[in-house]
């Protein structure tokens, strides 16, 4: 052991300042959970755990362990669940169970509960009626943000063009064009690329997604008490959000003084309806309409942007695989502009979009769940509120459902003829009651972006870089940072 390292240090610490509490004793159980490694004193499993990337552990665990089995983040117990079969038998056999969300210290300082993602109970309930419903009304799935897609990909491509086959960072400029179609829905607005509050937005939401999953952010969590005097994470976060906060409040505090019943322009517009509407105000509240936009605008851009990021970094990695969507690409849309419905004409390309999302595996812990009562569970006895990790890295990763899944092969998605094979196990978007609410509008998004692009542009790494597929360490598995030479085709 590293006495040097920080966490290691931090831990250390924990044990010293925990260890009075400990004498106190523990409860006794009187629950059946699951068995799993063996916990140390004060700091439960933490020292066996990969920190940075802590999925990678707990799959690996399961192949000891099982599928479902226990482990302590310091004090708390968690039950990991495992593998395809174990993960899909609890979100989706026992939705309701499985649906609720467990207290995270730093999550909930930065939600209080408000919002969707993190939100519980019958709040939860009504914002998230709320959030399907207004998205479908301002165009997911539909022509309407087809259109708006179509738009901004003119103003992404002429951007690749503008560095001329020369080397540029993507992150910030294809976090900026994602990011604008979840603005248009959310304040019926778009950004240019350079516009200072826009950078700073996504700067903040980068900054916190990244913050949150690293290993201080564990540590908080597990010893929120002793940790707000030994690190900086939740000041920092915190600050972040803050900003973020004031912006949006700004934001609807303006539409407030123009908003016209009968003409709602976006989401902000149709929640300011309902507030009005709703006497005494119980769920329409300011509070979640601010963490209700701040929710859809990070994971809005965020997944969709680190995903098409990791599909340019591996048509870099693999351009025979390239040079065969841009084929199909030739073959089905031809110079025209590309639309949702050539996807079903395009088996092998949406391999490749399919294969991206398993490999990339940009949610690899899934959020935390907790469990609503009482749950018998493949003869365990779960109580109420008992976190619960579904870990989607398990589901894509899951060798009983994908033959190579260590290696980004597409062709786990055709069939011997070359035709497009849904699988079971392939839940990127998780699944049941608590899937992601945008999953229609972020699978049209990965097409119609993809399919431009490559069209467009082949894609290949400056010359003498080394293209690293490790994922970065955060609440998402983003791709590190990496230069691209886009290569203009038409």
């Amino acid at each position: 052991m590293d006495v040097t390292d920080p966490v290691t240090l931090v831990l250390s610490l924990i044990m010293c300042i925990s260890i009075a509490l400990f004498l106190y004793g523990r409860k006794t159980n009187v629950y059946n959970l699951p068995p799993g490694p063996r916990p140390l004193p004060i700091i439960g499993n933490l020292h066996i755990l990969d920190l940075k990337r802590p999925y990678q552990t707990l799959h690996k665990l399961s192949e000891t362990y099982g599928p479902v089995y226990t482990i302590k983040l310091g004090e708390k117990k968690t039950v990991v669940l495992c593998g395809y079969d174990a993960v899909k038998d609890a979100l989706v056999h026992h939705a309701d169970e499985f649906s609720g969300r467990p207290h995270v210290p730093l999550l909930h300082d930065i939600t209080k509960g408000h919002g969707v993602i993190f939100a519980s109970d019958e709040n939860w309930r009504v914002m998230r009626r709320f959030t399907m419903t207004t998205l479908r009304d301002f165009g997911m799935g539909k022509e309407t943000i087809e259109n708006k897609i179509l738009e901004e990909l003119e103003c992404l491509v002429e951007r690749f063009r503008s560095y001329k086959g020369e080397a540029f960072d993507n992150s910030m400029i294809m976090n900026a064009a994602v990011c604008n179609i979840i603005v248009s829905i959310l304040l019926s607005n778009r950004f240019d690329y350079e516009d200072p509050t826009l950078l700073k937005l996504l700067k903040i939401v980068n900054d916190s997604i990244q913050l949150i999953g690293t290993p201080m952010a564990m540590l908080h969590n597990a010893y929120p008490s002793v940790m707000r005097w030994c690190s900086g994470v939740q000041k920092t976060v915190m600050k972040n959000v803050e900003e973020m906060h004031a912006f949006i409040r700004e934001t609807f505090t303006k539409q407030r003084t123009e908003l016209d019943v009968n003409d709602q322009r976006n989401l902000i517009d149709s929640f300011l309806v309902k507030q009005q509407e709703e006497k005494p105000e119980l769920f329409y509240t300011n509070e979640n309409l601010t963490v209700l936009v701040t929710d859809l605008f990070s994971a809005g851009m965020e997944t969709t942007s680190s995903t098409l990021r990791w599909g340019l970094l591996l048509m870099m990695k693999y351009p025979e695989i390239q040079r065969k969507v841009q084929k199909e690409i030739e073959k089905v849309i031809g110079s025209a502009e590309p639309q949702n419905s050539h996807r079903k004409e395009m088996p092998y390309t949406d391999a490749v979009l399919h294969e991206i999302q398993r490999f990339g595996n940009i949610v690899p812990n899934n959020l935390p769940h907790a469990t609503t009562q009482d749950v018998n569970f493949r003869g365990y006895l779960l109580p109420k509120g008992t976190h619960v990790m579904p870990l989607l890295t398990s589901v894509l990763y899951d060798k009983e459902h994908f033959v190579k899944a260590d290696e980004f092969y597409p062709e786990h998605f055709l069939d011997s003829s070359g035709n497009f094979v849904r699988k079971d196990a392939f839940l990127p978007f998780s699944a049941g009651k608590r899937s992601c609410a945008g999953e229609n509008l972020a699978k049209m998004e990965l097409f119609m972006f993809f399919t431009r692009l490559l069209q467009n542009f082949t894609f290949q790494a400056p010359p003498g870089a080394t293209l690293d597929l490790t994922p970065a360490v955060g609440l998402t598995a983003a791709p590190l940072p990496y230069k691209i030479c886009a290569i203009p085709r038409i």
